[in-house]
């Protein structure tokens, strides 16, 4: 592990393609690098401006032209010029703006990389950002998360992070547990003088505060994980309650297949519904029975999986059938099996039974949950489903007003390690412990913190966190 640091010597040149492949009006090659300013110089010629260099141009200026290979012209371009280190990479950095056709594109792609660039791998862009000290690690996990955005609420958290409010609040606490691991050290060294240059009294006080804001983190999880994933829906019930019509109702697609066979889902099918600025991660499972053959326990073995890790769940009763109150007994039992998971009761095939009201208040009155009537075959009472859903996420995501969310997994079980090692060394300052292991306890939260922002490399993490990117980026 190592501390990341600015790099003076620019890295081997790199080149792109930024935007998606495909046609379109217009697409983005970059480079960035040590030489990248000679490399542009050997394909571009400016309109009306032979003498122009780019090692003379201004940063932030746009120059318009041609690019060349040896056959001639490729394509009309516009060339823009940032200079180290006023650049995204920190480096120096071209981009050539084209025509968006794939062949055009590839044809600068390639005679980028003939006069001397590499093709740059999945976010070597913004990884030369962060190792440049362009932008911490969060920042860089938050322009991943801030692509890959699939909902309003994601897009807003990533720009937040994107922003460095987190990276505040733990440059903070490092700070204060650095300066800290920093005399308590230095009592190591004047060990036989008994001297202390860090009370202990103001020590347990700074670190109780700490703790404080390390779980005011961790429980911004759970809402930053609702924000960023989607709420996760599963749709349970037995057999034949309309499981997967409801799915492709509320996709607006055929995505699981209908039959009036019993058993036919005999796996969970996902797919992510977005109604108003909440990202909902459906989830279709096995008809929940009694009986059947080896591929179908399966199914249902993989569906109760599904329904424990739900943060919504969708119990579907077909209440045309005679027996539709049976289901009242698994409700319950769902209820109390999965506490956390909150469920809508719904009441399908209302077209098909004149007492479908009488029956839903039967329904309500039994189980105690929201119940809502629909016809899912027809698409009638959906959007009082839909709205449900919403109110229950809306309910899921209020909590007590903050301007730092943890969205990550990685961030989360950190912050719980340096939690946990925070609060060892407040138990061991308590009960008047050595120096030397309340140091310890201070520098495990030390790396524990430095490994989110990126104080502290772990280059597996690293390869993890930038594979997700786009080559481009």
């Amino acid at each position: 592990m190592t501390t990341p640091s600015i790099i003076i010597e620019p890295a081997a040149p790199i080149a792109a393609i930024a935007t998606p492949v495909g046609v379109g009006a217009l697409a983005v090659l970059r480079m960035s690098g040590k030489g990248v300013f000679d490399i542009a110089q050997k394909v571009f010629r400016k309109k009306n401006s032979p003498a122009f260099r780019f090692a003379q141009s201004k940063g932030f200026r746009a120059h318009f032209g041609t690019v060349h290979d040896s056959d001639g012209l490729i394509d009309e371009v516009v060339a823009l010029v940032f200079r180290s280190p006023n650049s995204f990479t920190m480096e120096d950095m071209v981009e050539f703006s084209c025509h968006g056709g794939p062949v055009v594109v590839k044809h600068i792609l390639k005679v980028l990389l003939d006069e001397g660039c590499r093709l740059a791998e999945p976010g070597e862009f913004t990884r030369r950002a962060f190792l440049n000290g362009r932008i911490d690690l969060l920042q860089a996990e938050a322009i991943g998360e801030m692509i890959h955005a699939r909902s309003e609420s994601a897009f807003r958290t990533a720009v937040t992070q994107m922003q460095g409010p987190l990276s505040l609040r733990l440059d903070a606490m490092r700070e204060l547990l650095l300066r800290s691991c920093a005399l308590l050290e230095l009592e190591l060294d004047f060990s036989e003088e008994e001297v202390e240059f860090r009370s202990r009294t103001q020590l347990h006080q700074e670190l109780a505060d700490m703790q404080e804001e390390l779980c005011r983190l961790i429980d911004s999880y759970q809402h930053g994980r609702l924000l960023n994933e989607g709420v996760s829906t599963v749709i349970a019930g037995r057999p034949n309650a309309g499981k997967s019509t409801l799915l492709n109702a509320l996709l607006g697609e055929e995505r699981s297949i209908v039959s009036h066979m019993p058993g036919t889902t005999r796996d969970y099918i996902e797919e992510c519904f977005l109604y108003e600025k909440t990202m909902f991660r459906l989830t279709d499972t096995a008809g929940l029975r009694e009986g059947g053959e080896a591929v179908e326990h399966e199914g249902i073995r993989r569906s109760y999986k599904k329904i424990s890790e739900a943060d919504l769940l969708l119990y579907l009763i077909d209440i045309s059938a005679n027996n539709y109150l049976d289901a009242v007994i698994q409700i319950q039992a769902f209820m109390e099996q999965y506490p956390a998971a909150h469920l809508i009761v719904i009441a399908n095939k209302t077209d098909l039974t004149p007492e479908n009201a009488e029956r839903t208040h039967q329904l309500r009155a039994a189980t105690g949950c929201d119940v809502c009537a629909i016809a899912a075959a027809r698409g009638e009472g959906l959007e009082d489903l839909k709205h449900l859903m919403s109110m229950i996420a809306e309910g899921l995501n209020k909590q007590q007003e903050a301007s730092v969310l943890v969205t990550s997994l990685r961030h989360y079980e950190a912050l719980r390690n340096a939690s946990d090692a925070v609060e060892n060394a407040q138990e061991l300052i308590k009960n008047q412990s050595g120096t030397e292991l309340i140091a310890f306890e201070l520098r495990s939260a030390l790396e524990y913190i430095g490994e989110i922002t990126g104080k502290v490399i772990n280059e597996e993490i690293l390869n993890v966190i930038f594979d997700r990117f786009c080559i481009g980026k």
